[in-house]
């Protein structure tokens, strides 16, 4: 029988501009993602002859759409919520040599993440791909529509409304800025770190 996947616990203690009464909503959702996922692999980890399967509509077809956006938008949550809280100030690490070489600039980076991100409906992601070896910001408007297979996530940013609206309503560019000011570098240093040991162990 499959084990089911707990919701991970996130401190959000070192959160600044964004209220707890915001983070703990969002963080119900996210529990929400992680019931689901549960729940359809609970289905699909059986023996069971699916009736009539069809690309227009038919029983499998929906545990399996199901399945990539409800996990899709646990590990999104987990990554958006685990680089919150730095209060770091600036782009520091490894990963500001990566961001001069490709962004310019930390200023030059924030404004494409911004843009990006007002541009979105769903997040944005800073990912390094293995095709290129360089950073890139994709854009996602939903969990499971814009993700770039094999490209490795460094930072991720949830634009959807309900990431900010308790505390900036419409204002999304606010929000974006706040959660600028709040990125936790040490996550995405060790998260390019992780990415540069995977590869490292693939060529040897």
């Amino acid at each position: 029988m499959r084990k089911e996947i707990m919701a991970q616990k996130f401190d959000f203690s070192n959160v600044e501009g964004i209220s707890q009464k915001q983070l703990l909503e969002h963080y119900k959702l996210y529990q929400g993602y992680v019931n689901k996922i549960n729940e359809i692999w609970s289905i699909l980890n059986q023996k069971i002859d699916f009736e009539n399967p069809n690309s227009t509509y038919s029983s499998i077809r929906s545990l399996k759409l199901g399945e990539t956006y409800a996990l899709d938008g646990v590990k999104l949550h987990q990554l958006y919520f685990e680089n919150l809280g730095g209060n770091e100030g600036n782009c520091s690490g490894k990963i500001l040599k990566l961001i001069q070489r490709d962004y310019f600039s930390c200023e030059y980076f924030y404004e494409r993440l911004r843009d990006i991100g007002l541009s979105m409906r769903g997040w944005a992601v800073l990912a390094i791909d293995p095709i290129d070896d360089r950073l890139h910001i994709y854009g996602l408007d939903a969990h499971d529509v814009g993700p770039v297979w094999n490209a490795y996530p460094l930072l991720v940013l949830d634009v959807y409304e309900h990431a900010y609206f308790l505390d900036f309503a419409t204002n999304r560019k606010a929000y974006i800025n706040t959660f600028i000011r709040n990125i936790n570098w040490r996550i995405v240093n060790r998260r390019l770190n992780e990415y540069f040991a995977f590869k490292n162990n693939l060529n040897e």
